[in-house]
C-alpha cells in the first residue's frame, strides 16, 4: 500500500478515496441502511413448515455488546461493498456466543495453514476459522479472499475522481472574465506578478465573479471564450454517476439520475422491484447462509423479512388483504400481524371463498345445502333412491313421504248408496 499505483487518470483509488465520490457514498449508504433496518428472526422447519424458534440464541437480537443491531449489520455490509470481505470476530463463553465484533477488512490478512484458513489481524494477532466468521461477496476459484469491486473498477472510479477534482478546480480557479491581460509596454517580473495577483484577488473564485475590472497603463483585457458544451463536463459527470450505479447494481433514479424529465410511476415501481431482487436479496441470502453456522441448533436458521422494501400504500395493502381473506389463504390475525397489530379472538380461522364461513364449518354447510336440495327434489316427486344417487347422499326412508307428494285419499262411499 506504500507504493500503491494510481489509476490511468492519475488518481489514487482505494476504499477510502472512493467514498469521496458522492455516487459511491450514496450507493453504500443506500444498500447498507436498507439491509441493516430489515427485521429478522430465528426459525426452524418442521414437516416443511416454518415456525419461530424459541428461545432464540442470545446474539440474534443483539449481535454486538458494543453497538446497536443496525450498526453491526451496517458495518458488515459496508465491508462487503467496499472490500468484498467481511470479518466478524467471535467471542464465546463455553459453547455460547456472547459477542460478535466486525473487524476492519484492511487490517486482516488471510492465509492458509494445514488446510485451514488463518486470519492475521494488525500483523500481531492470529485467529483461526473458529474465531472469525469470513463472509465474501465474490470469491474467485482457488482464492481465499474475496475480490474488491473498488479495485476491479479502479479505472472507472479514477475517472470519476478526476472529473470531480477538475470541476472543483475549474470553478475554484476560473475567473468569470477569463482571458489575457495585454499591455503595450514590456513589464518587469515584479510588475507582472503584482498585476496577476491583484487581478486574481479581485476576480478569482465564484464569489468574486461579475465584478468590474480596472486596468491602467494602457492595459487591455482580451476575453477567451470557454464553450461548456465542448468540454462536455456535465455529460461526463452524469456518465460517471451512471457507471457507479452499474457497479453497485443500483437503479439510477435512486441516485437522482433519470433519462427523462419525469419518469412514469410504473417504471419506478419496476426499478424498485429490481433493487429488491437483484441488489438487496443476494446480500440478504449471503448473510443468512453464513450466520446460520453460528446458531446452536444446526436445524434452525435466521430469516430476514424483505416485505417492508416493497410495502405498498394503505389502500393497495387493504385491497390485497381483502383478496387474501376472501380466497381463504390468510386469516384476520395474519393480516393484523402484517400491520403490527395484536391478534383478536377467533381471528385465526380461515374462511371458504364465496360463502365466507369458517373453514371448519364448510362440511356442515355443504351438507345443509344438499339437504335443502334433497327436500326440494322430494317435494317435486323424486324418490329417495334417485335423490341419493343424484346428490351423493346416504339417504334412508323411515316414514311416509311429504303430504305434498302423497296420493289423494280415495272418496268414502255411503253404504246405503
Amino acid at each position: 500500500m506504500l507504493f500503491e499505483r494510481p489509476s490511468s487518470s492519475g488518481m489514487t483509488v482505494n476504499e477510502d478515496t472512493s467514498l469521496r465520490l458522492s455516487a459511491v457514498y450514496a450507493c453504500v449508504r443506500l444498500i447498507s441502511d436498507t439491509i441493516s433496518t430489515l427485521p429478522y428472526d430465528q426459525f426452524v422447519r418442521r414437516d416443511g413448515q416454518r415456525f419461530p424458534y424459541r428461545p432464540k440464541d442470545g446474539w440474534v437480537d443483539r449481535p454486538s455488546t458494543e453497538m446497536p443491531r443496525t450498526t453491526f449489520w451496517k458495518q458488515v455490509i459496508i465491508s462487503l461493498l467496499l472490500d468484498g470481505n467481511a470479518f466478524v470476530m467471535i467471542t464465546r463463553s463455553g459453547n455460547e456466543i456472547v459477542d460478535l465484533t466486525p473487524l476492519n477488512p484492511k487490517q486482516v490478512r488471510v492465509k492458509r495453514e494445514n488446510g485451514r484458513k488463518v486470519f492475521v489481524v494488525n500483523e500481531s494477532q492470529t485467529l483461526t476459522s473458529d474465531q472469525v466468521l469470513h463472509v465474501t461477496e465474490m470469491l474467485m476459484p482457488g482464492e481465499i479472499r474475496g475480490t474488491s469491486r473498488i479495485m476491479q473498477a479502479k479505472e472507472s472510479l479514477g475517472l470519476g475522481l478526476a472529473l470531480e477534482e477538475y470541476a472543483a478546480t475549474f470553478f475554484g480557479n476560473g475567473a468569470y472574465a477569463g482571458g489575457v491581460l495585454e499591455f503595450p509596454e514590456k513589464l518587469s517580473p515584479e510588475q507582472r506578478k503584482e498585476i496577476r495577483e491583484t487581478w486574481n484577488q479581485t476576480h478569482q473564485g465564484p464569489r468574486r465573479a461579475h465584478r468590474v475590472g480596472m486596468l491602467w497603463g494602457g492595459g487591455k483585457f482580451n476575453p477567451l471564450t470557454v464553450d461548456p458544451s465542448a468540454s462536455q463536463l456535465v455529460d461526463q459527470r452524469k456518465f460517471a454517476v451512471e457507471e457507479i450505479a452499474r457497479i453497485f447494481r443500483v437503479p439510477p433514479f435512486m441516485l437522482g439520475v433519470s433519462e427523462n424529465a419525469a419518469m412514469a410511476f410504473a417504471s419506478i415501481e419496476q426499478q424498485q422491484l429490481f433493487f429488491r431482487q437483484h441488489t438487496i436479496q443476494p446480500y440478504v441470502e449471503m448473510l443468512e447462509d453464513h450466520f446460520q453456522s453460528l446458531l446452536e441448533n444446526p436445524r434452525s436458521f435466521i430469516k430476514f423479512n424483505m416485505s417492508s422494501i416493497v410495502r405498498a400504500d394503505l389502500q393497495t395493502r387493504y385491497q390485497s388483504y381483502n383478496t387474501a381473506l376472501l380466497a381463504g389463504f390468510m386469516s384476520v390475525n395474519d393480516v393484523r400481524a402484517l400491520e403490527d397489530k395484536g391478534p383478536v379472538d377467533d381471528g385465526d380461522q380461515y374462511r371458504v371463498p364465496l360463502q365466507n364461513i369458517p373453514l371448519t364449518d364448510a362440511g356442515v354447510i355443504s351438507t345443509q345445502q344438499k339437504a335443502r336440495a334433497a327436500q326440494s327434489l322430494a317435494i317435486s316427486g323424486y324418490t329417495a333412491d334417485s335423490i341419493a344417487e343424484l346428490l351423493g347422499l346416504d339417504l334412508e326412508s323411515f316414514g311416509l313421504p311429504s303430504v305434498q307428494v302423497q296420493a289423494p285419499p280415495e272418496p268414502v262411499q255411503d253404504e246405503e248408496q
